[in-house]
């Protein structure tokens, strides 16, 4: 799979599964998939009617799956590769939740001492705090208010031993919300290489 690929429903769901062999990083004692599920099954629960934000959720770090992978660019490598199967919504959630961790930093003077060590380790290498322009930049853009909420659900899905679904039991919400905003049925779009 290349970098760069609009992945299908299936292929994305492959991608997660290889997560499960892949700490969140370093120190941090649950897996990439462990956190997908996690962050997912909290928005699922906040959130029960919006089932795109939910979804957005589950693949919000897939980024860090793909070949190649860095953390500088994740949010909108995962936005790229799901956006044909899952729509504009969900890439556009995905896109932002690096954003929108750096605009709450910004913003909120008691979030940054929330954030676990990865996450503060990783802002560093993601731009830092936004300043006051592009805090309100940030807000002017389509779904920042949902990317605050997918962040702050990113945050709590990081909890060892936390038991929430299995992978396959959100394998039926994908095909809908793809069959609803996504590429559900168009054939994959040609690559110039």
């Amino acid at each position: 799979m290349p970098q760069g690929a609009e992945l299908r429903v299936d292929e994305i769901v492959a991608l997660l599964a290889t997560g499960a062999e892949h700490p969140l990083s370093p120190g941090v004692p649950v897996t990439q998939l462990d956190h997908a599920l996690q962050t997912a099954a909290v928005l699922r629960r906040d959130e029960p009617d919006d089932l795109e934000l939910a979804v957005a959720g589950l693949v919000h770090d897939l980024g860090q799956l793909l070949p190649g992978a860095r953390d500088e660019t994740h949010a909108t490598d995962g936005a790229a590769a799901v956006r044909a199967a899952l729509g504009e919504r969900v890439a556009g959630l995905v896109g932002l939740h690096v954003e929108a961790k750096r605009y709450l930093v910004a913003t909120d003077a008691n979030y940054k001492v929330r954030l676990a060590g990865d996450s503060v380790v990783s802002l560093g290498r993601q731009g830092g705090a936004l300043d006051e322009r592009g805090a309100t930049a940030f807000l002017g853009l389509p779904w920042a208010a949902d990317a605050v909420t997918l962040r702050r659900a990113d945050d709590g899905g990081k909890v060892d031993g936390l038991v929430v679904g299995d992978l396959e039991g959100w394998v039926p919400l994908l095909r809908q919300v793809s069959g609803l905003y996504g590429g559900a049925g168009r054939p994959r779009a040609e690559r110039a290489d």
